[in-house]
């Protein structure tokens, strides 16, 4: 019977899992992060409502190491290139130059962290709390898994403010995962002892290097396709012994599982991966995670203790207050409504909030009732906190930007590429070698090229090709392009298209997520479709019946059917790319933020379509 009972309610909270995100599709709740949701569907099933849920193995397992597999995939969306202080500063709208990104995060984030000492010191004085340490850590820390999707969703990831953002999230959630490693150790069985939290970081450090002497080789590459997948073998192994490791040394499971996802970061594996992990934890383990910490949480003993009701707003209060202050250093720059939403967003948090509440609760440095109040309070954060982002942020300074296309090589294509690609929407840089000999056929160009000393990836980085949106590297050595273009994904160009002749040679870059261009293929597939479908050419070529792309950004589009959407041009949309994936259209098909539509009709609706898929609010 307890074994009947057990698969019950494990059955419960995967369906409970599964409907969830219908649930917020069906009623368009799309405010609401699913993470979220799936809290409060815990609520509803658990201490706080109909109670059907009963703790057992099975159950505390899967959720144990959705926890793990959450601060691993909280370790991955770190992104450290953000650290490079090579961008190049932009000028503003206000005519000013961008500040120093790095510079001013790591300011923000030092003002967060004093604040947050600060306002824990009246905590403690109010007699809400004894741990001074903790209450520092809740308040300082900032969830990236709401700022990231928040700032992609608006388009922002790229932009001055939205790197500033993201850096003071990244800092945030490195900063605070380590004090609370440290705060573990002081407070925990094993106190006096964190000396030996330096034995999991030069194991870390070891497992790194490894990886970087092992991540190119070809046996590696040739293991990591079919039933063997040695790069996600690999990956598991990683979190499992730094998971035990860091239990042996007496610090918390979670720590292990976060430099686990840092190593991997710093490694830039293929996106794929990252992919089928995001798919593999947020699919299976982390939902029964967040799940469950809303079954356990009792609301109804916590709103009937006055101290803990009182001290809900205040700790939103006071999450708010430490951000807001130090992000004031932004105003320098950007005006006040950028700021304020600014502040919002990095008042955020949730998943180290309940690692902290959780981890303080079991070894009895708070009690249940102050768990699940600063847990709720994290709810409501992430409830609260991109709504006013998005309701306050200027939608000037999203603006319309321009994508930045390099093309390294001068030849009769890219040239001719160069000038056929739209100004109003493309930053087009060519770049070329520059010859000895008099008279080269760049000499009197009527084309603006950059003439470089040689293709040298340090000559490359210096002018700034790698700082691209897209990459089109097509020189006449094909070894050259396919070395350039690895270098730009190490780089993390978004797009990069490499002109290859050799069969074998593109599919190894295709499995890099670099794009090939072949001239032969590509004149092939031309001849090919001339001889089988005669009108081929006229709809490439003409205005009239070409095939436009457009990138949809208009959130008022977001998740509206095609059967629904008000355009009623003389515009047919013939295919819809999401990610890698190709939609044939119908009128069930619902439009996505980045969705890019395939589009032919008339020029001027076309047009006119671009204007208002890409007007972003």
């Amino acid at each position: 019977m307890e074994s009947e009972s057990s698969l019950l309610s494990l059955v419960i909270v995967l369906l409970v899992a599964f409907f969830t995100p219908l649930l917020l599709h069906r009623f368009r709740l799309f405010f609401m992060p699913v993470v979220v949701a799936e809290i409060i569907m815990g609520l509803i099933i658990g201490k706080s409502g109909l109670n059907v849920i009963h703790h057992d193995m099975w159950l505390d397992t899967l959720s144990t190491l959705g926890f793990i597999f959450l601060m691993f995939l909280s370790g991955v969306e770190i992104d450290f290139s953000a650290f490079s202080s090579k961008q190049k500063k932009a000028t503003l709208p206000n005519g000013t130059l961008e500040p120093n990104r790095l510079v001013v995060s790591i300011l923000i984030f030092a003002g967060i962290f004093v604040l947050s000492l600060l306002l824990s010191y009246l905590f403690v004085l109010a007699g809400f709390i004894e741990n001074m340490m903790l209450m520092t850590l809740i308040i300082s820390t900032i969830s990236l898994g709401v700022v990231v999707p928040t700032l992609k969703e608006a388009d922002l990831m790229k932009t001055g403010i939205g790197q500033i953002i993201l850096l003071v999230a990244v800092i945030a959630d490195l900063v605070t995962m380590i004090l609370l490693s440290v705060f573990v150790s002081l407070s925990g069985d094993g106190g006096g002892q964190m000396w030996l939290l330096l034995v999991l970081f030069a194991t870390g450090v070891i497992f790194y290097f490894i990886g970087v002497r092992f991540k190119s080789r070809n046996f590696v590459a040739r293991l990591s396709t079919g039933t063997v997948q040695i790069g996600t073998r690999a990956i598991f192994t990683l979190i499992i012994v730094l998971v035990a490791l860091s239990e042996s040394v007496g610090a918390e499971n979670i720590l292990g599982a976060f430099i686990a996802g840092t190593l991997v970061s710093l490694l830039n594996p293929d996106q794929s991966m990252i992919r089928q992990l995001d798919s593999f934890g947020y699919g299976f383990l982390i939902p029964i995670f967040f799940v469950m910490v809303g079954v356990d949480l009792d609301l109804w003993s916590l709103l009937s203790n006055k101290n803990m009701l009182l001290l809900i707003p205040l700790l939103i209060l006071a999450l708010f207050i430490s951000k807001f202050f130090p992000v004031l250093i932004l105003k320098r720059w950007y005006d006040k409504n950028t700021v304020l939403a600014s502040a919002f967003l990095l008042t955020s948090t949730l998943s180290l909030v309940i690692a902290a509440a959780k981890i303080a609760e079991r070894i009895n440095v708070i009690s249940a009732q102050m768990s699940g109040t600063l847990i709720l309070v994290a709810v409501i954060s992430c409830i609260l906190t991109p709504i006013m982002f998005k309701k306050l942020f200027p939608k000037e300074n999203v603006g319309e930007q321009k994508i930045k296309i390099v093309l390294v090589g001068a030849n009769q294509m890219s040239l001719a590429v160069s000038k056929e690609l739209s100004q109003s929407q493309y930053d087009t840089f060519l770049i070329h070698k520059k010859f000895e000999k008099a008279g080269s056929h760049t000499a009197d160009s009527a084309f603006e090229i950059l003439e470089v000393t040689g293709y040298d990836e340090a000559v490359l980085e210096k002018e700034g090709a790698f700082d691209a949106d897209i990459l089109f590297i097509s020189t006449g050595d094909e070894e050259l392009n396919s070395t350039l273009a690895v270098a730009a994904k190490e780089r993390d160009v978004e797009r990069v298209i490499a002109r290859i002749e050799s069969p074998d040679l593109a599919k190894a870059l295709t499995e890099q997520d670099i794009e090939v261009f072949s001239t032969l293929l590509a004149t092939t597939a031309l001849m090919k479709a001339l001889i089988e479908s005669p009108n081929i050419a006229n709809i490439m070529t003409s205005e009239e019946t070409a095939l436009h792309e457009i990138r949809m950004l208009n959130p008022d589009y977001n998740q509206m059917t095609l059967r629904e959407f008000p355009f009623t041009g003389d515009v047919i949309i013939v295919r819809i790319f999401r990610g890698k994936d190709s939609i044939v259209p119908h009128g069930d098909t619902e439009l996505l933020i980045n969705d890019r539509l395939i589009v032919t009709g008339s020029l001027e609706y076309v047009e006119e379509l671009t204007r208002e898929l890409q007007y972003k609010k």
